[in-house]
């Protein structure tokens, strides 16, 4: 590296955004202003919490802008009045062109997948629940339709078998940190070419909401299995045909070669599921044991 410091800011709400952010201040690129939602009422006060990214930008001293609307005109002004070289988005929402084709180097965003495979709010639940082997992170220039852009920078790893949308996720934002620092470094240093994507091979991964977590009698076991994989430990998978007329989420189920008294089952079109940990409505994580044992006890 030449040593080409750039002024960046920095748009993202989330945890998996925080470690980027991290490691951006710690290879010594300086962070002019952080962007993030609003603040957020939670809990039975409707307290208002601050974004993850918030709070560490003000732990640390650094400006934070909070927008309700990203057209607004102090807002855009206040980002002209930064001057940054380049804008990095991770998990934020979708920016206006005004926001974007900003600064002299543009917009960079950090996409959890191996681009374009995963397009969309949610690449990391559907590349567990598809049962995938493999994923990524995927640095790209941002242009106005989603996921689009040309690549800068792509890092895989693989998904083990029994692995939950937790861990993976987790490794995910530890590597795209890393990914991130050094695709920064190439753009301060002209020393990257950047990418077009194969619009052809684009495979989406929608936002995840309710009735996507469902699980059905109609999925094949394997697509059960992952399923749960890849809707754990949030937002969990669920079903309501294990006892009529209640809702229980699945956090861990396992293939089984026979079905055993004092374990809870679920069939499936070519087989079944034994599911090893479960909340039922109310209730808080607990082992299937337990849960049949409350039900004997009742």
């Amino acid at each position: 590296m030449k040593n080409n410091k750039l002024k960046i800011v920095f748009l993202g709400t989330p945890e998996f955004a925080v470690e980027s952010l991290d490691a951006i201040i710690r290879s010594g690129h300086e962070v002019l202003a952080v962007v993030t939602a609003t603040d957020k009422p939670a809990g039975r006060g409707h307290k208002l919490l601050p974004s993850a990214v918030k709070q560490y930008a003000v732990e640390h001293g650094i400006e934070v802008l909070q927008p309700e609307k990203l057209r607004d005109e102090a807002f855009l002004n206040r980002l002209r009045e930064l001057n940054a070289d380049l804008n990095v988005v991770i998990a934020f929402r979708m920016l206006p062109r005004e926001v974007w084709d900003m600064p002299r180097l543009g917009t960079m965003n950090l996409h959890a997948s191996l681009l374009p495979r995963y397009r969309g709010a949610a690449p990391i639940n559907h590349a567990v629940m598809n049962g995938d082997t493999e994923t990524g992170v995927t640095t790209f220039l941002l242009k106005h339709e989603i996921d689009t852009g040309d690549m800068l920078c792509q890092e895989k790893i693989s998904i083990a078998p029994d692995e939950n949308v937790g861990s993976v996720h987790d490794r995910l934002m530890h590597l795209g940190a890393d990914v991130v620092v050094r695709s920064i470094n190439l753009l301060a240093d002209g020393n990257v070419t950047p990418m077009p994507q194969n619009d052809e091979e684009a495979t989406p991964a929608p936002k995840i909401f309710k009735d996507t977590c469902r699980l059905s009698s109609d999925m094949t076991a394997e697509q059960a299995r992952n399923h749960v994989r890849g809707l754990s430990p949030y937002p969990c998978a669920w079903t309501d045909e294990l006892i009529k007329g209640q809702t229980i989420k699945v956090l861990e189920a396992v293939h089984a070669s026979e079905k055993r008294s004092g374990h809870l089952y679920m069939d499936f079109k070519d087989g079944f599921l034994e599911l090893t940990r479960i909340q039922p409505a109310g209730k808080r994580p607990m082992s299937a044991s337990d849960f049949l044992r409350g039900l004997r006890n009742t």
